[in-house]
């Protein structure tokens, strides 16, 4: 008599059941926002905001100045709709920023020297880091924002 063996299921399967059980699939949708980051947003935003935390679809970005936060704030729609086209769902509906250190910053890909400005290093955005956006809706997007504060800047 030939002895069968056991099921053996594969350990994809086995952790999706129990992942639907412990009804946690949708949590770990929202960390899909992670991963995809730096390379959704562009170095030049990466570099000064970073996701901290995400709680019933308001994911909280922490950024390194004021000035930041206040660019970025124009631009929330168009990155919750970026994010959302790339995880393929509605995962994020609403994005808060808050001023603070960023722990793990993503490193500049080229080393500019320092030069006085009227806003603070980390915040000022030049056009050689609008090349840096990949998305060319927010590339646009930064480019107006530029413009505008070097208008102003001029008065």
């Amino acid at each position: 008599m030939e002895k069968r063996a056991p099921y053996i299921a594969k350990l994809g399967e086995v952790l999706e059941q129990s992942l639907k059980r412990l009804q946690l699939s949708g949590r770990l949708t929202e960390y899909g926002v992670w991963p995809i980051w730096n390379e959704t947003v562009g170095d030049a935003i990466a570099r000064n905001a970073q996701p901290e935390k995400i709680r019933n679809g308001t994911l909280f970005v922490k950024v390194t100045s004021p000035v930041w936060m206040q660019q970025l704030q124009y631009m929330k729609g168009m990155i919750t709709e970026k994010l959302n086209g790339r995880l393929g769902s509605v995962v994020v509906k609403n994005i808060f920023f808050v001023v603070g250190t960023l722990e793990n910053p993503s490193p500049p890909k080229t080393v500019r020297p320092a030069h006085p400005a009227r806003i603070p290093h980390e915040a000022k955005l030049e056009e050689k880091d609008l090349d840096s956006i990949k998305d060319p809706d927010l590339r646009q997007a930064f480019r107006k924002l530029l413009a505008a504060a070097q208008r102003k800047a001029e008065k």
